[in-house]
């Protein structure tokens, strides 16, 4: 993949994050603009869309998670996309050959859009879920549940 970020766990300080985050909090706890002031004195407002991103980031480092940042356009392998889905190779291989998921060839290695593996995630979430969601009417149906 090309042009990915990551921090690992561990890599930044506790109390690095925790002055991020001081200086976020007030932002979020009362709803004010968030604002960056550059090392030049220069102040311009934060978009709350990465106000967000960040608060977010922070959160899943200080409870011990890596992040990584991948553009949408990024290429993956298919052990990369297998793992993103949390399939397994073979099986994401039979998902391509039943044209479920779009590639292409790079030589003779098949390669992904980041944006349509995530595509095809959401679309299989979604299955999953009207099939919860029928399965759970049907026992209704039949009086299963105790109400």
């Amino acid at each position: 993949m090309s042009e990915v970020l990551e921090v690992r766990p561990g890599q930044l300080a506790l109390s690095e994050l925790a002055a991020f985050e001081r200086f976020l909090e007030p932002v979020r706890r009362v709803g004010q603009t968030p604002r960056l002031v550059g090392p030049d004195g220069d102040a311009m407002e934060l978009p709350r869309g990465i106000h967000d991103l960040l608060v977010s980031i922070i959160d899943q480092l200080k409870a011990g998670n890596g992040i990584t940042v991948i553009p949408m356009h990024a290429e993956l392998t298919t052990v990369e996309a297998a793992a993103l889905l949390n399939v397994s190779r073979p099986f994401l291989i039979k998902q391509l050959g039943a044209g479920e998921l779009a590639f292409h060839m790079v030589g003779t290695h098949r390669r992904l859009r980041l944006a349509d593996v995530l595509a095809y995630r959401d679309r299989t979430d979604a299955r999953a879920e009207a099939a919860l969601a029928a399965l759970s009417e049907q026992g209704e149906d039949l009086g299963l549940y105790d109400r």
